[in-house]
């Protein structure tokens, strides 16, 4: 009997988990591997957007994102929507964009859980063999 209730509550516990993208994520510097920021993913008339909601460095506070274009030339980066227009096909949010503030270039991006505190992040240039792939954390 203690068996059963072990695999139910194992069970209710995986049903219950989060399994959208949707969330607060933390970002990590590619060289250092510091958390770097934490990101709202939320969905908007059915597409998916990424903002950063704040900068975790001690160095990055206040900085303005200098090398962006239009709109977005030296606001601050915090609250910079940074991933846009991704449609859902299966798993993966794909045919949008994500911007690196740093460069201000912007990339051809997809997404998906590989599991339900990991995402996985891939932006490139054309064809997806040509970019980088980023973790990113689910904050709890």
């Amino acid at each position: 009997m203690i068996k059963f209730y072990l695999v139910i509550t194992a069970l209710l516990s995986y049903v219950y988990q989060p399994t959208t993208v949707e969330g607060l994520w933390i970002t990590q510097d590619d060289k250092t591997s510091k958390e770097k920021s934490e990101v709202l993913i939320y969905k908007q008339e059915g597409k998916l957007y990424g903002k950063i909601v704040r900068l975790l460095l001690p160095e990055d506070q206040g900085k303005l994102c200098v090398e962006c274009r239009g709109d977005e030339k030296n606001k601050p980066i915090a609250g910079l929507v940074i991933v846009k227009d991704l449609n859902l096909n299966d798993d993966v949010w794909e045919d949008g964009t994500i911007m690196d503030p740093k460069t201000g270039k912007v990339y051809d991006c997809y997404l998906n859980l590989e599991d339900i505190n990991t995402l996985k992040v891939r932006g490139y240039l054309g064809f997806s063999l040509l970019g980088r792939t980023q973790i990113w954390k689910r904050k709890n």
